[in-house]
């Protein structure tokens, strides 16, 4: 038996051969070529269903000529009730035609019986290649499981990003009643809003981890052997004309995921990959290690390929849920990847240009998915002192109550809805002490408007406004700029330390 690939171990032959003596020997053939295996003979439709149904076999062997019963009737039985089987016809009366057709059926191989010594490496290859073809259904049936679920996960978010937007009042309203009066009464009422609004973040929050998928239990995953299985997984749908290089900048970096959500999102973008080279090119996937925004450790994955690329229209639209430029394609493939990057706490970054091919780069925090404890807020605040504050957030609601909060703490406020209005306030020479940005607002990000203001002259710190959906990790900002990131929902409290602290180091 030919050596090449893994060991294929104790293997099921199942032969459809009315002749004990041709299928004894092909059964010696095999065994002298080194092949484990077990075997069993049947003749006709009703033994080969019950023996297709006690044991499904690694391989169907046929005689494509029986007194009563047909080779083809054979391939089709097999098709119906285990596909995906491996099926070779060995014959003595197989002509060329008769061969060409038994392929265009779905045999795997043909085998004149006056010339078997090509028997044994034809099994062996069919049962590898048939053990490749399931793991790879399997792999894409998952896929098209959890894509399925994307509909469901979309509508949460969007209930959950509406939540927590009408649920922000709750947590500020209740500092601006305490700062503005004595009656312990009114303090104990504020503290119950506090306590809905906090619940109800929580509760909007859980639906949607949920509903994300974020429930599914974590583990320690090597990238070496991840690599390694994506390797084995893609070999099927590798063509010729298309090399897969894997680079690995340390053998022993690994992180905290869920393994079969982190291979789907991986193998998913691979297979874009390979579809969008018609004409060949390098398959790309590569780990490092990096520094994240805040200093904390980051890997890195990237998937890059030298296919057709993508222009800026389609790049726009690249994570809408239900846009597809393959025909029959779902449109929720990427939107699942983004899903399960950022069910991790990581992010997603994208690079194409039409005719230069696209790069994915997926940034994943390595301490994993734990939620560390957070420090406990300081007893006390420290007052401004009429220092200037920009704020930028396009929700109405909370830009106006975060600065009558902000207000009452002795600064000096100016609001923005969004980077255009934040510049043109620089832009009329009014240099803020401090800038307080959402990550979220539209038309410039946050670390666009920090580059613009750093170019008028902008040297002060940034508190940037994190939502817990769409975390920071990857972003980029001005070196000039001392960057702190507070995680929405708000609390007060929290928000004046902050701000307190900030302004202090700078």
């Amino acid at each position: 038996m030919p050596r090449q690939g893994a060991p294929l171990g104790l293997v099921n032959v199942l032969l459809v051969e009315d002749s004990p003596e041709d299928a004894e020997l092909m059964c010696d053939q095999m065994v002298e070529a080194g092949l484990e295996a077990s075997f069993r003979r049947v003749d006709s439709d009703a033994d080969l269903r019950a023996a297709l149904q006690e044991s499904p076999p690694d391989i169907v062997l046929s005689d494509l000529s029986m007194p009563g019963f047909s080779g083809y009737e054979a391939l089709r039985i097999v098709q119906e009730m285990v596909p995906g089987t491996p099926f070779i016809f060995v014959s003595g009366t197989m002509g060329e035609e008769t061969a060409v057709e038994a392929l265009h059926q779905g045999a795997n191989d043909y085998i004149i019986k006056h010339q078997p010594a090509r028997l044994p490496s034809a099994v062996a290859r069919a049962i590898r290649e048939g053990r490749v073809e399931r793991e790879r259904r399997q792999v894409e049936n998952e896929l098209m499981r959890a894509q399925r679920l994307e509909s469901l996960a979309l509508l949460a978010a969007g209930l959950s990003h509406d939540l927590r937007n009408i649920l922000q009042p709750l947590l500020i309203v209740p500092e601006l009643i305490k700062s503005r009066s004595d009656d312990p009464q009114m303090a104990r009422l504020a503290d119950v809003i506090t306590e809905c609004g906090r619940r109800g973040h929580e509760m909007a929050e859980s639906m949607l981890s949920f509903v994300r998928g974020s429930n599914r239990p974590a583990e320690k995953i090597e990238i070496r052997r991840l690599f390694q299985a994506l390797e084995m997984l893609l070999k099927s749908n590798m063509p010729t004309n298309v090399r897969l290089e894997i680079e690995l900048s340390d053998e022993s970096l690994a992180v905290e995921a869920n393994y079969t959500e982190l291979q789907q999102a991986l193998l998913n973008l691979a297979l874009n990959a390979i579809q969008a080279m018609p004409d060949g090119g390098r398959l790309l996937l590569a780990a490092s290690q990096a520094e994240g925004v805040d200093g904390s450790r980051v890997l890195c994955i990237r998937i890059a390929d030298e296919g057709v690329g993508m222009d800026p229209a389609t790049l726009s639209r690249l994570f809408s849920p239900f846009f597809t430029t393959k025909p029959g394609g779902t449109g929720l493939g990427l939107v699942s990847c983004k899903r399960i990057i950022e069910s991790c706490s990581g992010s997603i970054h994208v690079d194409s240009r039409p005719g230069e091919g696209t790069r994915f780069d997926l940034v994943l925090p390595m301490h994993g998915k734990g939620k560390g404890k957070e420090a406990e807020p300081a007893p006390s605040v420290p007052l401004g002192k009429g220092q200037s504050l920009l704020v930028v957030d396009s929700e109405a609601t909370r830009l106006s109550l975060l600065g009558n909060a902000l207000s009452s703490q002795g600064y000096e406020l100016h609001l923005a809805v969004d980077g255009a209005q934040a510049l043109r306030y620089v832009q009329d020479g009014h240099m803020p002490d401090l800038l307080i940005v959402d990550s979220g607002i539209p038309l410039m990000s946050a670390s666009q408007l920090l580059e613009e203001m750093v170019a008028s002259g902008y040297r002060g710190p940034a508190v940037v406004l994190e939502d817990a959906a769409a975390p920071l990790n990857g972003a980029r900002f001005p070196r000039e700029t001392k960057v702190h990131v507070l995680r929405k929902p708000l609390e007060m409290q929290r928000a004046f330390q902050m701000v307190a602290e900030a302004l202090a180091r700078g």
